[in-house]
């Protein structure tokens, strides 16, 4: 009966068994993927990836920089050799942030139920990034130019079940001025969030506008003024020029905004009819 095992290739001529090198996988770099750098043991998502390297972010927010080697990582304990993605063919066009864009929009009437914002630096986020959204929605952003008087500017406005009021605040954490602010005015119609920074900018992921973290302005500086000395930007409206033109989408900006924002337009657009608020 004829033998069915082969061992062709298997032995060398000597009779030693021939050492095969095991092939070592391509594994796309999809933007969140956790791999480690084997030489110094960082281990990280996928951020950002091009021809030549790659951006790892850590648990803890640190990022660094490696170079794309041929089973230059571990992926799930295991050498790869990570590559760019193909680009990925998409049912439908995205927005800038993340949703799915509406072909042929024509901005639907404005409801009474407005989001504010503390200044035109916010507003001009919001358009960048949640534009698309707020017109498919019929919100209007109004930047308040702080909150020092918010209670009255609520007040005025007359929040009600059709007129509901979202505002988005600047610093919002445990015993300060705008958390307090917040609680005064908070209720069924008006909602409160924001983020832990002292200006929106700081929301901007610093890798954004090139640089490595956003500098520590001492208390009592203007912080805008502090950054654009430390960084050397020139004036405050510099600086703004090189923030906003910098934000994209969503990714460029901190999940605290984005989580913040997202809340609000959730809040203001669930179970409100539509109103051109005839007051």
């Amino acid at each position: 009966m004829p033998r069915t095992d082969s061992y062709s290739g298997l032995f060398g001529a000597d009779g030693t068994r021939v050492q095969r090198k095991k092939a070592i996988p391509e594994v796309p770099a999809e933007p969140g993927l956790v791999v480690e750098d084997p030489a110094s043991g960082f281990c990280g998502a996928v951020v950002t990836i091009d021809v030549r390297e790659v951006t790892l972010e850590d648990r803890h927010g640190k990022r660094r920089i490696f170079p794309l080697r041929p089973a230059g990582f571990l992926f799930e304990g295991q050498l790869a050799t990570l590559v760019k993605p193909a680009p990925r063919v998409q049912a439908g066009a995205r927005s800038a942030s993340g949703s799915v864009r509406v072909a042929g929009l024509k901005a639907r009437t404005a409801r009474a139920s407005r989001i504010w914002v503390e200044g035109i630096h916010d507003a001009s986020l919001l358009e960048t990034v949640w534009g698309h959204d707020l017109r498919v929605e019929g919100i209007v952003v109004e930047p308040l130019h702080g909150v020092h008087d918010l209670a009255a500017a609520v007040r005025d406005f007359g929040p009600a079940p059709h007129r509901k009021l979202g505002i988005l605040v600047d610093h919002l954490v445990a015993g300060t001025m705008e958390t307090r602010q917040a609680a005064s005015v908070a209720g069924p119609h008006v909602m409160v969030t924001g983020h832990p920074f002292v200006d929106v900018w700081e929301a901007v992921k610093p890798a954004a506008v090139g640089i490595r973290a956003w500098p520590q302005i001492p208390r009592g500086t203007d912080w805008k003024t502090g950054v654009c000395e430390a960084l050397r930007w020139g004036e405050p409206a510099d600086g703004a020029r090189r923030v906003l033109g910098a934000v994209k989408s969503f990714r460029d900006l901190d999940s605290s905004l984005i989580g913040a924002v997202e809340q609000l337009i959730d809040f203001v657009t669930v179970d409100a009819a539509v109103d051109t608020d005839p007051r």
